[in-house]
Formats: structure tokens, C-alpha cells, sequence
């Protein structure tokens, strides 16, 4: 049961961020945007990766927001190379062998580009012959950089990852760097 006084906030992680609070090998931490004390990360984004990222103080919150048992949908936009087709997307949406672990089944579909979308900065690299287009993935896990790991065995590289949403909580309305307490 978590603490009836926990703080809960929800942090858009900008690119190049480390999802901890102290700087490593020239990415910038936390502490450059959240002066909060106590509170901590539950889950990790990849410093390329981008998007919501939740934070609190109460422990066992924390674990279960991280923990991969209790099936939080973790929802992510990923800019890609290529145009996946329908077939093409079926990989995804079936258990994969990632070498070090078969993925659970996810969900996969195209989607426009979202018009809330900030610009990266550096910009996502542009090749004029190779199209990107943009899918959603729906995980209940999230292991290291698997979204990326399998968009690159589907054929699909991943050029940019947004969270959007880890179960009811949403990324909606904060712009990088932004948080809000829920």
C-alpha cells in the first residue's frame, strides 16, 4: 500500500538526460531540472531517449511502477526508418529473441506524427532517400533499450523515442524539462 502522503511527479526527460540525479560521462542528471529531495526514479529512459519519467519517495511505489510483474503498459512513440507495413509491424507484436531474452508480445501500430511534438535538439539525423514514419509500441516490460533493440530486428531502426505514458499517467501538456505533481 503506498504512503497516503507520497509525492508523485511526472518529468518530461529531455534528450541526453540521465534518468539519475547526478551528471555521468558529459549527460547532464536530474538535479539540472528537479529540486525535489527524496525522491527518486521509478524506471530508467536511455539518455537518447526522451519523454515521462515518474519520480517519488514512497519506496514500494516505486517498485511497482518499475517492475515489469505487475504489467504496467509502458507507451512509447518511436520515429523509425522505414515504412512498416501491417506485416511488417507483426514482429513486434509477437514474443521476439533479443539474444539475452524473448520479449513479451506488445502492441504495435503506425501513427501520424503527433502535432504536440517539440523539436529535438540536436534534430533527429535526415536521409533523403530513406523515409521515417512513426509507430506506437504498447509494452507491459521495458528492458534495456528494448523498443530500439526490437524496431532493429523488425527492420525498422529507431532514430527517436518518446514515452508518452506508463499506465493511467501521461506525459500530456509538459514539454522537455517540464514536471508537474500528481
Amino acid at each position: 500500500m503506498a504512503n497516503l502522503m507520497a509525492r508523485l511527479v511526472l518529468f518530461n526527460k529531455p534528450y541526453g538526460v540521465l534518468s539519475q540525479f547526478t551528471a555521468e560521462n558529459g549527460h547532464r542528471g536530474l538535479h539540472d531540472f528537479i529540486d525535489i529531495p527524496g525522491i527518486y526514479a521509478a524506471g530508467r529512459l536511455d539518455a537518447d531517449s526522451e519523454g515521462l519519467l515518474i519520480l517519488t519517495d514512497d519506496g514500494a511505489l516505486q517498485h511497482r511502477l518499475a517492475d515489469p510483474r505487475h504489467k504496467l503498459p509502458k507507451t512509447y512513440l518511436a520515429q523509425v526508418e522505414g515504412a512498416p507495413s501491417e506485416a511488417g509491424l507483426e514482429p513486434l507484436r509477437q514474443p521476439m529473441d533479443l539474444g539475452d531474452f524473448i520479449t513479451r508480445a506488445a502492441q504495435a501500430r503506425r501513427v501520424a506524427e503527433p502535432d504536440w511534438l517539440w523539436p529535438r535538439d540536436p534534430p533527429v539525423r535526415r536521409r533523403l532517400v530513406i523515409p521515417t514514419s512513426w509507430i506506437e509500441i504498447i509494452l507491459a516490460e521495458g528492458k534495456n533499450r528494448q523498443v530500439r533493440r526490437m524496431t532493429a530486428k523488425a527492420g525498422f531502426p529507431t532514430l527517436r523515442l518518446i514515452r508518452v505514458a506508463i499506465g493511467n499517467y501521461h506525459l500530456r501538456g509538459l514539454l522537455p524539462g517540464e514536471m508537474r505533481s500528481e
